[in-house]
């Protein structure tokens, strides 16, 4: 039994522990949801550039494949021109599709949570250069989920890319007759028509791995029984846990406090900085008790919820202050203050029980 508590992490992990966790910049993260919004951004803008620079591209590569052995392309010594020619050619085409990909990956990783920027996840470790510690990686729990995603995306991209040939064979045959003009736009519909598939086959696998990537995160967080009794040990004497612990209890303790509102036979207001909650009724005994008190905000909330439920509200700035400063919630208002409650009540009995505007009778 203390073996079980002590070396097993059955337990959830505690606020502490999950916040320096993500002070460390260690956070759930998913590749393949990354991947997924890559592939998505390649798309739209493989869509875009239909219409845009593959003409300029196509016609560029028209040039090169008529002009092979023109001026400025007829000596060795003007290789580095066809490179150059090529490359400006091409960087209108690429450029976009880069610079939306690098977004994209941004995008992806701000969508997961907000990055935090943490020296120690890209300090060196000998864990993470270790040949041990590399084999226990592949070959543990996690070594075997990145295996098998790696094998199923393996398996997409091989099924995807033979479907959508297939299904472009008579296409790609044709591409050995036609003009070079018209090369590029059959390039790339071929490849958008690839991308549209693949992203398809990996929803799937990113809305898979964005479970598991939070599932995991929170199974490493876990704690033992006695990780969570030692910390709690240690954050007894931190003033900021105390102080929060108080505003948690203060708050329940408000909250409770609203809810026994509705049980109140009356309440006495001064009018809105003070008001106090009294429940009396004969059969249970003893004098009335105090339910619920506040000044000014709770006060206007617990005169509210009484409107709100039909409860009388009568106004009595002597007796309000005095019996708010005298007595406790939960506590029966003493002697003194029998004769002035009293009289409310009964001048209560001799109204309609559901008059609830609020009454001046002092002062």
């Amino acid at each position: 039994m203390a073996e079980s508590e002590s070396g097993e992490k059955t337990e959830e992990g505690s606020e502490k522990k999950t916040r320096e966790a993500i002070e460390r910049g260690n956070v759930p993260f998913s590749r393949e949801a990354s991947v997924f919004l890559s592939l998505g951004a390649m798309l739209a803008v493989s869509s875009l550039m239909l219409r845009s620079s593959v003409p300029a591209l196509a016609d560029a590569l028209a040039h090169l494949f008529a002009n092979p052995t023109r001026d400025p392309f007829a000596t060795t010594a003007d290789t580095l021109a066809i490179f150059r020619y090529a490359a400006e050619a091409s960087m209108g085409f690429l450029l976009p599709i880069l610079m939306i990909l690098m977004a994209a990956g941004i995008v992806a990783g701000f969508a997961q949570g907000v990055p935090h920027l943490s020296l120690e996840r890209i300090a060196p470790k000998w864990s993470k250069i270790s040949p041990m510690s590399g084999f226990k990686r592949l070959l543990g729990r996690d070594g075997q989920v990145e295996f098998a995603k790696n094998v199923f995306k393996l398996v997409i991209v091989c099924g995807v890319c033979t479907l959508v040939l297939r299904s472009q064979g008579e296409a790609t045959l044709e591409s050995m007759f036609i003009e070079p003009a018209a090369l590029g736009s059959l390039i790339l519909g071929v490849s958008a028509r690839l991308i549209a598939a693949a992203l398809a086959a990996f929803t799937l696998l990113a809305v898979g791995d964005l479970l598991y990537s939070r599932i995991k995160w929170k199974r490493d967080l876990r704690m033992t029984k006695q990780e969570l009794k030692d910390e709690h040990k240690e954050l007894e004497g931190d003033p900021i846990v105390k102080a929060k612990r108080r505003s948690l209890a203060m708050e329940r303790s408000r909250r409770r406090m609203m809810a026994a509102v509705p049980k109140a036979t009356l309440v006495i207001a001064n009018p809105t900085h003070y008001a106090i909650a009294l429940r009396y009724v004969r059969e249970e005994g003893g004098a009335p008790m105090v339910i619920a008190k506040g000044q000014d905000l709770v006060a206007l909330k617990i005169r509210e919820i009484a409107e709100s439920h039909m409860i009388p509200v009568i106004e009595d700035k002597a007796l309000a202050r005095s019996m708010y400063d005298r007595v406790e919630i939960s506590q029966m208002i003493p002697a003194e203050f029998f004769k002035a409650v009293a009289e409310l009540i009964h001048f209560l009995q001799a109204r309609s029980p559901r008059a609830v505007r609020p009454v001046g009778l002092k002062g």
